[in-house]
């Protein structure tokens, strides 16, 4: 663009400012800088007065700079317009950058904490190398240290190889040289001691064959023996139990009970009041005062014999007809007397023996026997503990562990059991599933074997001890009981439990059995009270009770004549046995258990019952048989 032409002094002077630069023009409006000089104006040029030649074409001009610069001004406007909105835009421009410039710089200080971070995390990186490297070269040092001993361990194996090697050559050169010493002694007279030692050695291998061949005989004959042994030892042990006595009586005397105490305390305040006192003034007993009671109560008996435990003596008082004080002493002797704190164990290891006796293929029976509240029921049934089993689970688990015991000698065993109950001459299955009258069973005796059968009864076959508590169990809450003067709850029964024993000889591995077969019988028995008529019942109100004591005393009474019976018969040799007289007698043979009372008012049945004992200890019904067959 051309020098743009001086404006007149009529329009305004533009301000100074800053130097505008138009792309679209291309026109620059700079400040006039002072130090250029003005260049004159056309009427500067032409003084006035004068009057230029061309003026008329120079106003022509001016309106058409005028209007030119008025072009121009807008031209300016727009220009100025543009710079504010290039101004605005380039503001907002700039806050832009700067939020890029402060993102940026956010993502800047992050990417330097990530970095130092990961220069951090590398020198761990390069910590855990260097460590790793160390581990890495001291492993490589142990493998070099191990691989240094294993070649050197192989090495001297290599040459305990070459040592044993060699010893092994200089063996192999010996045994040639000896074969060669011995094929050249053997053309020498050498030859015939040799072959005379040789000799020797083949009669030695011989003679110790002979012996391992003896020495397997023994060892079988030893089997042999073992089981010859043990029928060697049934026959002495019965014939300790035959030397002992095939009736064996055992007595009893049980202690004073607390509920003696409660029911006779009563009879010592009327006897006392009756007999109008002591003259010395002594009071009566009280039930404060037990032990003084038990002390009146006491039957006077004494046990002198403190070694064998076999005597019992019996002292009384009584007035004669003239009114004079009469004191009696009574002996009794039997096989063993147990007083009054025996425990129940104690009773059992006397007739524990018996039970082997069973085992071993014999008959064997033990009641129990005494007047009402002794002790009877107590003696063969127990309580409830341990300590106070009775006779009956303690001969079952002796019979039982004798069993197991004898699988080690070659016998094999099988059990099985009953539970009877002889009431007024009837027998009861006490294990039975009916009612009690509805069966008749009778009694079958067989002469030859000795064996008593009792028809159309419940047989149970029996595997553990525990069982048989539970037969017990069942068949005392079946048995028939009822109140008597002498015993608020008594048996009025006869309870017979038998214990049918069966063994065979099946012999030991290796050692063929006899096939000897054996069957034996335990016949444990509880006989009901004995005791007068007059003591049971003494008004005679209850005529079945009064039944029952008949039929008791009867059966007891019949027991003592065939017990007298079976000693005349092994004295004189021919003699009827009575056993139809009574059911309770069939089982034999026996070993009593007399029960007695301590209490003073049952003296009279106390010395009864010590002279029944007396008349079974005293007889002797000859040697046990022992049931057995060989199949």
């Amino acid at each position: 663009m051309s020098r743009l032409p001086r404006l007149r002094s009529s329009s305004p002077a533009p301000e100074p400012g800053p130097t505008l630069t138009m792309s679209t023009s291309n026109v620059n409006l700079r400040k006039r800088n002072p130090r250029q000089p003005v260049r004159p104006t056309t009427a500067a040029r032409n003084p006035p007065g004068r009057v230029a030649s061309g003026s008329i074409r120079a106003n022509g001009a001016r309106g058409g700079e005028d209007l030119r610069f008025r072009e121009l001004q807008t031209q300016l406007t727009s220009i100025e317009q543009a710079r504010v909105a290039d101004a605005a835009r380039l503001a907002s421009d700039m806050e832009a950058e700067r939020n890029k410039v402060a993102e940026l710089q956010a993502n800047h200080l992050a990417l330097s904490r990530e970095l130092a971070n990961a220069k951090s995390q590398e020198l761990d990186h390069r910590r855990e190398l260097v460590t790793f490297s160390d581990e890495i070269e001291s492993l490589k040092k142990a493998h070099a240290r191990e691989v240094m001993d294993l070649e050197m361990d192989v090495k001297k194996r290599d040459r305990e190889i070459r040592e044993v090697n060699e010893d092994l050559r200089i063996c192999r050169s010996d045994l040639e040289r000896e074969r060669e010493t011995v094929s050249s002694l053997k053309s020498t007279a050498q030859n015939a001691a040799l072959q005379s030692q040789l000799d020797a050695y083949a009669q030695r291998v011989s003679e110790l064959s002979l012996k391992l061949e003896e020495a397997q005989k023994e060892v079988e004959e030893m089997k042999v023996d073992a089981m010859e042994s043990e029928m060697v030892r049934r026959k002495l042990h019965n014939m300790v139990q035959e030397l002992k006595g095939n009736i064996r009586v055992f007595c009893r005397v049980r202690p004073i009970l607390p509920s003696d105490v409660v029911t006779y305390s009563g009879m010592l305040s009327s006897s006392s009041s009756s007999s109008g006192g002591d003259s010395r003034g002594s009071s009566t007993p009280t039930l404060e005062d037990p032990e003084r009671i038990k002390q009146e109560l006491q039957l006077d008996m004494a046990f002198p014999d403190r070694q064998d435990h076999k005597e019992i003596v019996v002292h009384s008082k009584s007035e004669s007809a003239t009114g004079q004080e009469r004191k009696e002493v009574y002996n009794f002797n039997f096989d063993r007397v147990f007083e009054p704190q025996s425990s129940q164990m104690e009773v059992f290891e006397e007739i524990s023996h018996l039970a082997q006796s069973c085992i071993d293929g014999y008959n064997v029976c033990i009641f129990a026997y005494g007047q009402t509240g002794s002790g009877k029921s107590f003696t063969m049934e127990g309580g409830s503990t341990e300590a106070s089993a009775g006779m009956i689970p303690r001969a079952v688990e002796q019979v039982f562990r004798v069993a197991e015991q004898m699988k080690t000698k070659g016998w094999e065993y099988t059990m099985e059991g009953q539970f009877l109950e002889i009431y007024n001459e009837t027998i009861n299955d006490l294990l039975g599933k009916a009612e009690f009258d509805k069966k008749k069973h009778e009694i079958k005796h067989d002469p030859k074997t000795g064996g008593t059968r009792v028809t159309d009864v419940n047989v149970i076959p029996l595997h553990s001890a525990s069982q048989v508590r539970t037969l017990l169990a069942l068949a005392q809450s079946r048995r028939s009981v009822a109140a008597t003067m002498m015993n608020e709850r008594s048996s009025r029964s006869h309870s017979v439990f038998t214990l049918r024993i069966s063994g065979v000889n099946v012999g030991l591995t290796g050692c063929e059995g006899t096939g000897e077969k054996c069957e034996g019988s335990l016949n444990l028995v509880d006989l009901a009270g004995s005791e007068r008529l007059n003591v049971s019942f003494a008004n005679g109100a209850d005529k079945e009770r009064v039944r029952e004591t008949q039929n008791i005393n009867r059966s007891l009474s019949a027991l003592g004549d065939v017990i007298a019976a079976l000693g005349e018969k092994s004295e004189k040799g021919d003699k009827h046995i009575p056993y139809r007289n009574s059911k309770v007698s069939r089982p034999l043979p026996y070993s009593m258990v007399l029960n007695l009372s301590p209490l003073a008012a049952h003296l009279n049945e106390s010395l009864t019952s010590l002279r029944f004992a007396t008349k079974v200890n005293n007889t002797n019904i000859g040697t046990a048989k022992k049931q057995n067959r060989t199949s």
